[in-house]
């Protein structure tokens, strides 16, 4: 090789290296292929706002469309069968529920007089990105049916650019109640008492949403008797709680991606992601938030010390009063969960919670546990303090990590024994 060979060999190496490395906590294991999962991510992220500078496409479908090619690519490296993504016996149904479009997994145990478990989940995606169809989600869903011999629904729900909210709330609400009609229990045979609603960060929020609205609706007489939700996006108005501060720029989720997908959801212009990074929106002095509103979200009171560490409030005095006149949605409980009055949580299922250390949502799971059980509801509060946002579906080589596959396994075992 000659010395300009090399000397470009080393330089592109070198600017190879230089964008792959992201600073990351100790506590990460296999920070590298972290790295490496996070440059995938970008790279699709940037090439799509390429196409959409470039009048080609919308940045979010484009963007959706490169992310399910790097799942194409991750799946000719390995066969399903190795991975342990089929699981013989379990039965898929491509359906509609009441108009919404979902994926039905039957376990091969069961039939008449053998009454199973039943579990309805929604996958995450900042409302803009995925689906329950592909990848981890639709593996993890398999093995919950297989293992638990549960029929599992999975929801895919509207999303965004096509529509906003409340489109994916509403979506993900009848489906749920089309769920738990007595006709279509008595279908696949399942417990009306042995009923979960479940997702994962976007889906988590709406999980959490349709949990609350089916607990106070009196005319669904079938209720869910768990919530299990996966590192919640719960609420919009603080991006500057502790784990919003410590993990802002931690993969697989930073603050501004979050903060963007919030946005988008509601409806808002994407301009106004510099306020919102700073709290102008939810300033002391706007009408709009009462005391009440604002204790519902308090984490200086909501959260125990080892996670407040050292972090301070930050609240502005004036802001932008607009903001929250323009995208009432911030305070929409339907939006943001976490809003919920006692009386509603303590009609609540008994909950399950998923948190990480390095997750910007940590903080959202961790004060609607706090909320919950000081409303009175049962509440099993996971946390990993290596787990970062995204690790839960991160369980298949090449991007399988430990901390994904031990918190899968926990789930499917507080399932186990609490369903």
């Amino acid at each position: 090789m000659g010395v300009k060979a090399l000397l470009v060999t080393v330089l592109l190496t070198a600017a190879v290296g230089y964008y792959m490395y992201t600073p990351l906590p100790d506590a990460i294991q296999e920070p590298w292929k972290l790295m490496m999962v996070d440059a995938g991510i970008r790279t699709a992220m940037h090439l799509a706002s390429l196409k959409h500078w470039l009048g080609l496409d919308h940045s979010m479908m484009s963007f959706r469309q490169s992310l399910e090619g790097l799942e194409s690519t991750v799946k000719r490296l390995v066969s399903s069968e190795s991975s342990g993504r089929v699981i013989p016996g379990v039965k898929i149904s491509d359906i509609t529920f009441a108009g919404i479009p979902v994926r039905v997994y039957e376990p091969p145990a069961g039939g008449e007089g053998h009454l199973r478990r039943g579990m309805m989940y929604f996958h995450g995606g900042g409302w803009a990105l995925g689906s329950g169809k592909k990848g981890a989600q639709d593996a993890v869903n398999r093995m919950v049916s297989d293992e638990l011999n549960t029929v599992v629904v999975s929801v895919e729900y509207r999303l965004y650019p096509e529509v906003l909210f409340p489109v994916p709330y509403l979506d993900c609400l009848a489906a749920a109640k089309h769920f738990l009609s007595p006709a279509i229990l008595a279908k696949y045979s399942i417990d009306p008492e042995r009923l979960v609603v479940a997702g994962d960060s976007a889906g988590g929020n709406l999980a959490a949403a349709v949990a609350q609205e089916i607990s106070v609706d009196e005319s669904v007489a079938v209720k869910f008797s768990v919530q299990a939700l996966i590192y919640p996006a719960l609420q919009a108005l603080d991006f500057n709680t502790p784990s919003f501060l410590q993990n802002q720029h931690m993969p697989i989720l930073p603050r501004h991606t979050m903060v963007q997908f919030w946005l988008q959801y509601l409806g808002a212009d994407l301009s106004l992601l510099p306020q919102l990074i700073v709290n102008n929106h939810s300033a002391s002095q706007n009408s709009g938030i009462t005391s009440e509103l604002r204790s519902r979200i308090d984490w200086t009171t909501l959260l125990p010390q080892k996670f407040k560490k050292n972090y301070k409030p930050v609240v502005v005095e004036k802001g932008s009063q607009e903001i929250l006149k323009k995208v009432p949605g911030f305070l929409d409980v339907r939006a943001a969960p976490l809003f919920a009055g006692p009386e509603v949580l303590a009609k609540c299922p008994r909950a399950y919670i998923l948190t990480c250390e390095f997750d910007v949502l940590r903080d959202d799971g961790l004060m609607y546990a706090r909320r919950l059980q000081d409303a009175g509801v049962s509440v099993t509060s996971e946390h990993y303090e290596e787990g970062f946002h995204g690790s839960f579906s991160f369980i298949f080589w090449p991007v399988d990590f430990d901390v994904g596959k031990r918190s899968l396994r926990a789930y499917i075992n507080w399932l186990q024994n609490n369903l």
